[in-house]
């Protein structure tokens, strides 16, 4: 079955304070995205990989791959005014059948076993959404107080989310709602069901400036 992946990298950068997008800051001496890029490229070589860019920085992208020879093949999509549309930009430029994954450009750390195990339920089951389980203490914000909750009823939602094309599409032609912050949302107001399978704890998005030091110091220690 022919294997897909959209990378998100739409991000401006201004929650993390930089001048320059985080996807483009250096980790371990090379840009972000491209230690994203390489994990797929690892996983499947022959993987179409493709990467949504807000339209200010496509030129940028193309000097870091000059700057960094980067030889991973990927094609280049412009990004819209929200995720939801750039995920939509990039499942148009794609013309076959097969399983797509869509995934979060500064999720460097995901590991060979989550994309395994991602698209290999997929392939069976449709879809696949990866999660890990919280390990603090939660409590659910109200009016003028909060209350605790059990934290075994809930899980944290990772990316890559990996679906059957096809259907993927279909939920992506329903209007936008701010209410979608994942690609796991629109496929279920779609009418499907989402099916979790267990992520890595490692695969962290990188939003702040602690986050992109952690990764530092998570990469030698990512279970591949």
């Amino acid at each position: 079955m022919r294997k897909y992946a959209i990378i998100v990298a739409g991000g401006t950068g201004k929650r993390f304070g930089s001048s320059i997008p985080k996807q483009f800051l250096t980790l371990r001496g090379r840009p972000v995205l491209y230690h994203t890029l390489n994990a797929f490229y690892e996983f499947d070589k022959k993987i179409q990989l493709i990467v949504t860019l807000p339209s200010d920085y496509l030129e940028f992208w193309e000097s870091l791959i000059q700057e960094y020879k980067i030889k991973i093949p990927h094609m280049k999509v412009l990004g819209g005014e929200t995720r939801f549309h750039s995920v939509k930009n990039g499942l148009n430029a794609i013309a076959g059948d097969g399983l797509v994954a869509v995934h979060d450009a500064v999720r460097p750390l995901v590991s060979q076993s989550t994309l395994q195990r991602c698209f290999e339920t997929a392939a069976h089951l449709g879809n696949a959404v990866p999660t890990v389980v919280p390990v603090d203490s939660l409590r659910k914000l109200l009016v003028d107080e909060s209350i605790p909750v059990d934290r075994n009823e809930f899980v944290l939602i990772q990316t890559p989310q990996v679906f059957d094309i096809s259907k993927l599409k279909q939920a992506y032609s329903i209007e936008f709602s701010a209410e979608f912050t994942d690609d796991a949302t629109v496929f279920e107001r779609a009418g499907h069901r989402v099916i979790l399978v267990e992520g890595n704890r490692e695969n962290i998005k990188i939003t702040t400036q602690t986050d992109l030091a952690v990764a530092e110091a998570l990469f030698p220690m990512l279970n591949k």
